[in-house]
Protein backbone atom coordinates (compact mmCIF):
# COMPACT_ATOMS: atom_id res chain seq x y z
CA UNK A 1 0.00 0.00 0.00
CA UNK A 2 1.24 3.32 -0.80
CA UNK A 3 1.76 5.24 2.09
CA UNK A 4 1.36 9.70 2.30
CA UNK A 5 2.31 11.99 4.58
CA UNK A 6 -0.22 14.93 5.44
CA UNK A 7 1.30 18.36 6.52
CA UNK A 8 1.56 17.76 10.00
CA UNK A 9 4.26 14.97 9.11
CA UNK A 10 2.15 11.79 9.78
CA UNK A 11 2.09 9.21 7.69
CA UNK A 12 -1.86 7.89 6.07
CA UNK A 13 -2.49 4.77 3.65
CA UNK A 14 -5.17 5.08 1.53
CA UNK A 15 -6.32 2.41 3.20
CA UNK A 16 -7.57 5.12 5.97
CA UNK A 17 -8.77 7.76 3.81
CA UNK A 18 -11.75 4.65 2.25
CA UNK A 19 -12.57 3.92 5.89
CA UNK A 20 -12.81 7.64 6.97
CA UNK A 21 -14.94 8.21 4.03
CA UNK A 22 -16.93 5.25 4.22
CA UNK A 23 -17.58 5.79 7.67
CA UNK A 24 -18.54 9.40 7.02
CA UNK A 25 -21.23 8.46 4.57
CA UNK A 26 -23.02 5.88 7.17
CA UNK A 27 -22.91 8.49 9.37
CA UNK A 28 -25.00 11.10 7.10
CA UNK A 29 -27.40 7.95 6.11
CA UNK A 30 -27.81 6.97 9.31
CA UNK A 31 -28.56 10.63 10.44
CA UNK A 32 -31.02 11.00 7.69
CA UNK A 33 -32.48 7.81 8.80
CA UNK A 34 -33.08 9.46 12.51
CA UNK A 35 -34.43 12.59 11.31
CA UNK A 36 -37.07 10.99 9.29
CA UNK A 37 -37.83 8.55 12.32
CA UNK A 38 -37.75 11.95 14.52
CA UNK A 39 -40.47 13.36 12.17
CA UNK A 40 -42.40 10.63 11.84
CA UNK A 41 -42.97 9.74 15.67
CA UNK A 42 -43.85 13.27 15.86
CA UNK A 43 -46.38 13.10 13.56
CA UNK A 44 -48.13 10.41 15.41
CA UNK A 45 -48.36 12.76 18.81
CA UNK A 46 -49.79 15.60 17.26
CA UNK A 47 -50.19 18.63 19.32
CA UNK A 48 -53.20 19.26 20.97
CA UNK A 49 -54.58 23.52 21.31
CA UNK A 50 -56.43 23.94 24.51
CA UNK A 51 -58.57 26.50 24.57
CA UNK A 52 -59.95 28.12 27.42
CA UNK A 53 -64.00 27.46 28.31
CA UNK A 54 -66.50 29.20 26.74
CA UNK A 55 -68.58 29.61 29.59
CA UNK A 56 -68.15 32.40 31.79
CA UNK A 57 -70.07 34.12 34.80
CA UNK A 58 -71.24 37.81 34.10
CA UNK A 59 -72.23 38.46 37.42
CA UNK A 60 -75.95 38.53 39.20
CA UNK A 61 -79.01 40.08 36.57
CA UNK A 62 -79.86 42.72 39.16
CA UNK A 63 -76.66 44.49 39.02
CA UNK A 64 -77.62 45.26 35.43
CA UNK A 65 -80.10 48.13 35.64
CA UNK A 66 -83.50 48.03 32.78
CA UNK A 67 -82.47 49.48 29.72
CA UNK A 68 -79.12 49.19 30.21
CA UNK A 69 -75.36 47.37 28.08
CA UNK A 70 -72.89 46.25 29.84
CA UNK A 71 -69.50 46.45 28.02
CA UNK A 72 -67.18 44.78 30.78
CA UNK A 73 -67.12 41.64 28.96
CA UNK A 74 -66.09 43.02 25.56
CA UNK A 75 -62.12 43.26 25.88
CA UNK A 76 -62.11 39.76 27.30
CA UNK A 77 -64.67 37.84 26.00
CA UNK A 78 -66.08 39.68 22.88
CA UNK A 79 -69.69 39.32 24.73
CA UNK A 80 -72.38 42.39 25.77
CA UNK A 81 -74.58 41.65 28.52
CA UNK A 82 -78.44 43.77 27.52
CA UNK A 83 -81.31 44.08 29.91
CA UNK A 84 -84.58 44.91 28.55
CA UNK A 85 -87.88 44.85 30.46
CA UNK A 86 -88.35 41.39 29.41
CA UNK A 87 -84.88 40.30 30.73
CA UNK A 88 -81.47 39.65 30.21
CA UNK A 89 -79.70 38.52 26.40
CA UNK A 90 -75.92 38.04 25.85
CA UNK A 91 -74.85 39.82 22.27
CA UNK A 92 -71.53 38.48 20.38
CA UNK A 93 -69.57 41.43 19.49
CA UNK A 94 -68.72 40.88 16.13
CA UNK A 95 -70.38 42.77 13.41
CA UNK A 96 -71.98 40.28 10.52
CA UNK A 97 -70.47 41.64 7.47
CA UNK A 98 -66.60 40.99 8.20
CA UNK A 99 -66.07 40.01 11.69
CA UNK A 100 -65.28 43.40 12.82
CA UNK A 101 -66.18 44.30 17.03
CA UNK A 102 -68.62 47.42 17.16
CA UNK A 103 -68.86 49.77 19.63
CA UNK A 104 -71.50 50.61 21.89
CA UNK A 105 -72.88 54.65 21.43
CA UNK A 106 -74.84 55.06 24.23
CA UNK A 107 -75.66 58.29 23.47
CA UNK A 108 -77.48 57.02 20.04
CA UNK A 109 -78.29 54.03 21.66
CA UNK A 110 -76.96 51.92 18.87
CA UNK A 111 -73.87 49.64 18.05
CA UNK A 112 -71.55 50.96 15.57
CA UNK A 113 -68.85 48.76 13.64
CA UNK A 114 -66.03 51.04 12.79
CA UNK A 115 -64.94 49.21 9.95
CA UNK A 116 -67.31 49.50 7.19
CA UNK A 117 -70.47 51.28 9.42
CA UNK A 118 -72.89 48.72 9.77
CA UNK A 119 -75.25 49.86 12.50
CA UNK A 120 -77.37 47.83 15.36
CA UNK A 121 -80.16 48.49 17.56
CA UNK A 122 -79.68 47.72 21.21
CA UNK A 123 -81.46 44.60 20.31
CA UNK A 124 -78.38 43.71 17.79
CA UNK A 125 -80.65 43.89 14.40
CA UNK A 126 -79.38 45.66 11.59
CA UNK A 127 -80.07 48.59 10.25
CA UNK A 128 -77.64 50.68 8.04
CA UNK A 129 -74.68 49.51 6.55
CA UNK A 130 -73.52 46.22 4.76
CA UNK A 131 -74.00 43.73 7.34
CA UNK A 132 -76.56 41.00 6.01
CA UNK A 133 -77.71 39.59 9.42
CA UNK A 134 -78.94 40.44 12.95
CA UNK A 135 -76.08 40.07 15.65
CA UNK A 136 -75.78 36.47 17.22
CA UNK A 137 -77.30 35.85 20.61
CA UNK A 138 -75.05 33.47 22.88
CA UNK A 139 -76.63 31.40 25.04
CA UNK A 140 -77.39 32.34 28.79
CA UNK A 141 -78.78 30.94 31.90
CA UNK A 142 -78.97 31.53 35.58
CA UNK A 143 -76.66 29.52 37.66
CA UNK A 144 -77.34 27.43 41.12
CA UNK A 145 -76.42 30.99 42.74
CA UNK A 146 -78.23 33.27 40.57
CA UNK A 147 -75.25 34.24 38.35
CA UNK A 148 -75.86 35.02 34.18
CA UNK A 149 -73.81 32.15 33.07
CA UNK A 150 -72.94 32.73 29.49
CA UNK A 151 -71.76 29.98 26.56
CA UNK A 152 -70.12 31.26 23.86
CA UNK A 153 -70.27 27.95 22.29
CA UNK A 154 -73.92 28.20 21.32
CA UNK A 155 -75.12 31.15 18.73
CA UNK A 156 -78.66 31.79 17.72
CA UNK A 157 -79.68 33.88 14.80
CA UNK A 158 -82.69 35.66 14.78
CA UNK A 159 -82.95 34.41 10.49
CA UNK A 160 -83.53 31.26 11.94
CA UNK A 161 -85.98 32.33 14.26
CA UNK A 162 -83.87 31.39 17.78
CA UNK A 163 -83.63 34.39 19.11
CA UNK A 164 -86.89 33.32 21.33
CA UNK A 165 -85.39 29.82 22.21
CA UNK A 166 -85.68 29.65 26.08
CA UNK A 167 -81.92 29.37 25.95
CA UNK A 168 -81.18 32.49 24.37
CA UNK A 169 -83.11 34.80 26.73
CA UNK A 170 -83.55 34.63 31.00
CA UNK A 171 -86.93 36.09 31.74
CA UNK A 172 -86.41 38.37 35.15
Amino acid sequence: MMAQQNQGGEKTTLWHRRELSSIAGWVGVLGAFGLWNAGFFRFLFPRVLFEPSGIFRAGFPESLATGEVSTRFVENERVWIVRDEKGVYALLARCTHLGCTPRWLEAEGKFKCPCHGSGFTKEGINFEGPAPTPLRRLRISLDDDGQLLVDKSQEFRSEANEWDLPEAFVHI
